[in-house]
């Protein structure tokens, strides 16, 4: 929903209605009284009824498309750990271990490295799911036979072996992705990413093997360049695994230690350092072996750090007011905080931690069900949330976290000003009250502003505008206040448009200000997702109120034409989302006439086929291509068989 804000309106923070901020509060006490782990381990449980629909029958083992075979990590630790319960997860723990086995069995002998064909060696993206699946099989090693074993073993030692001999080039398996050698990348896509999938090509090969030629001094290299930056590096003499930060040659981050992916600020590649950390160093703490010191001691990382939390919201997600495709990723931002809170024994991660964890099951129960990764990205993010989820759970249990600081105190302490310059085009500011952010990169012209820290209150990703013209600014001047220098902390902007001026401001009280040259946009959340978003929310300013109804559901249009009869049944669409396009979980005609029927539609996504709206499984989906999500009239049709009335 969205409305106009008249131009030199003062906006206030004190006074909007926050939803039911009891019940997030209940929920965190709740976390902090049985403990992570044991909410991790429902989230496991449950998710296995979405798991369970990547088995295929027929083959008798999960399914390779979208790396849905993943899934078996999430199984090892519910077969091997905690209180396994079958009313939970959907399925007996009997059948779950059978099917684990036989796909571990299966995809460890159709893997390239020991000799299949299937999968597998190839950096991008197989090894993340190779470290995954590794990882699974030495959970569940006593159960699976000498030959699996053998497989798994090389494996490891045959992507250590493959991913050193490439030394600092790309991998010719992979496409157009590269690391850019050492020397990375930082303008729109950062490297760090990439220079993490090397690392973590080597980490199995290390933890379960030991040293092999040139494994370590690897490992190591890519490592600590992951968080390159050279203005920070060269002056820094500390030694890192007994070697000079000063030798790192990579540039991955913006000088003010923010990394950019897919054109804009993505906190969800900033998380990537400690995401790829916490994939790593549970293969260490499970094999017994210590921790590589780059793990623990990552150049630049606690300033990366610090700029997440200049961004964080009261879910333990950073707002992201640029990318739009991967916000309100819950399932994949468990392990970065994971990483941190276990590993590093980071208090302000831990909070962070508590906080995603205590919405974890109301956003699991939201439709489409089971599910942790909604909202945005991609299909094979859903096996790996459960993974991660998994290895989260696994940290837990290897190294217990340190007691988290209070929601207070954690803001007290993140809040902080910074010009992140003309190129990221960021000027932020995060208050004990609210976060503020005036955006001027091109393309994602807003002045964001999230009171009470709330990731659900305002639209701000993408393009999505919010009160400054969606235009480019073509002069941007920025003051930045900050406590220690100047008494508060604040912000102020003059920026120029090809057809005016705008003017912005950010208070110590998490108040807003902002002198327009045209009624700006603001959009809200009203999406009802009980245990996160209940109740109806009221917005004020000195314009007036405005009250937003909680969308209950999903929309409902309703439709009116005379009884006929038809063979052939046809959605045609009218108005695409925006970015998503058309995507239909059930196509029921008269009850269950359409169940199982063939279906055909104008297009459609990787592992969203027309067939998934009629096989009557409310976790499966037809989606359109990518290509086709803003085209209007995209359709989908079954075919009944015969005629009914």
């Amino acid at each position: 929903m969205s409305w106009l804000i008249n131009r030199r309106q003062f906006l206030y923070a004190t006074g909007l209605l926050a939803v039911t901020p009891g019940i997030a509060q209940a929920q965190e006490h709740g976390v902090l009284e049985h403990g992570v782990a044991d909410v991790y381990y429902e989230v496991l449980l449950r998710h296995t009824r979405w798991s369970e629909t990547q088995f295929d029958e027929t083959a008798g083992r999960y399914r390779r498309t979208d790396f849905g075979f993943a899934v078996v990590l999430g199984n090892a630790v519910l077969l091997t750990r905690g209180t396994y319960d079958a009313a939970l997860a959907g399925v007996e723990k009997d059948v779950l271990k059978a099917r684990t086995l036989a796909t571990i069995r299966h995809f460890a002998a159709s893997n390239v490295l020991a000799g299949g064909t299937e999968w597998g060696k190839t950096l991008f993206w197989d090894t993340t799911f190779q470290s995954y699946f590794v990882l699974a099989a030495r959970l569940l090693w006593p159960d699976l036979d000498a030959q699996t074993r053998s497989h798994v073993e090389t494996i490891a030692r045959g992507q250590a072996d493959y991913t050193t001999s490439l030394g600092t080039g790309n991998d010719p398996r992979s496409g157009g992705w590269t690391p850019n050698g050492l020397v990375g990348g930082h303008r729109g896509d950062t490297k760090l990413e990439e220079m993490g999938v090397y690392a973590q090509a080597l980490a199995p090969g290390l933890a379960w093997h030991g040293d092999g030629p040139g494994w370590r001094e690897a490992f190591g290299r890519w490592s600590r360049n992951e968080a390159g930056l050279p203005a920070a590096d060269l002056a820094n003499p500390a030694l890192v695994d007994g070697v000079p930060i000063s030798a790192n040659t990579a540039t991955n981050l913006h000088d003010t230690f923010i990394v950019e992916n897919h054109g804009s600020f993505g906190p969800h590649y900033q998380e990537e350092l400690w995401r790829t950390s916490g994939r790593n160093a549970v293969h260490f703490l499970l094999a017994g072996r210590p921790l590589p010191e780059v793990l623990t001691r990552q150049p630049n990382g606690e300033l990366l750090w610090r700029t997440i939390l200049a961004n964080m919201s009261d879910a333990g997600e950073p707002l992201m007011p640029m990318v739009d495709d991967r916000e309100h990723l819950y399932g994949r931002d468990v392990i970065p905080l994971a990483f941190r809170s276990t590993v590093l024994r980071d208090p302000m991660a831990a909070r962070a931690e508590v906080a995603l964890a205590s919405r974890l099951l109301a956003y699991q129960a939201h439709p489409p069900t089971y599910r942790l990764a909604k909202f945005s990205g991609e299909a094979k993010y859903e096996p790996e949330a459960r993974a991660e989820l998994a290895i989260s759970y696994l940290l837990h249990q290897l190294r217990p976290a340190p007691a988290p600081v209070s929601e207070q105190d954690f803001f007290t302490r993140a809040s902080l000003t910074i010009d992140h310059g003309a190129d990221p085009g960021l000027l932020t500011h995060q208050s004990t009250a609210a976060w503020a952010a005036t955006v001027t990169k091109p393309g994602f012209t807003k002045f964001a502003w999230q009171p009470a820290h709330d990731d659900w209150l305002f639209t701000i990703s993408g393009t999505t505008p919010m009160l400054l013209p969606a235009k480019a600014v073509t002069q941007r001047n920025t003051v930045v206040y900050q406590r220690v220098r100047d008494g508060f902390d604040g912000t102020a902007s003059l920026l120029a448009f090809a057809d005016g001026f705008a003017g912005t401001a950010t208070l110590p009280t998490g108040t807003i200000v902002c002198a327009l040259p045209a009624p700006g946009r603001v959009d809200v959340h009203n999406l009802a997702m009980p245990g996160i978003l209940t109740g109806t929310r009221t917005y004020r300013s000195a314009a007036g109120t405005a009250v937003v109804r909680a969308r209950e559901t999903f929309r409902v249009d309703e439709l009116t034409f005379p009884a006929t009869t038809a063979r052939h049944v046809r959605m045609v669409g009218v108005r695409p989302h925006p970015t998503y396009g058309y995507s239909v979980f059930d196509f029921d005609v008269n009850g269950d006439l359409a169940r199982g029927k063939p279906a055909t539609a104008s297009s459609h996504d990787t592992g969203r086929t027309p067939a998934m709206a009629t096989d009557g499984d409310p976790d499966t989906r037809w989606a359109v291509s990518r290509t086709d999500r803003g085209r209007a009239d995209s359709w989908l049709a079954v075919d009944l068989g015969a005629e009914h009335r």
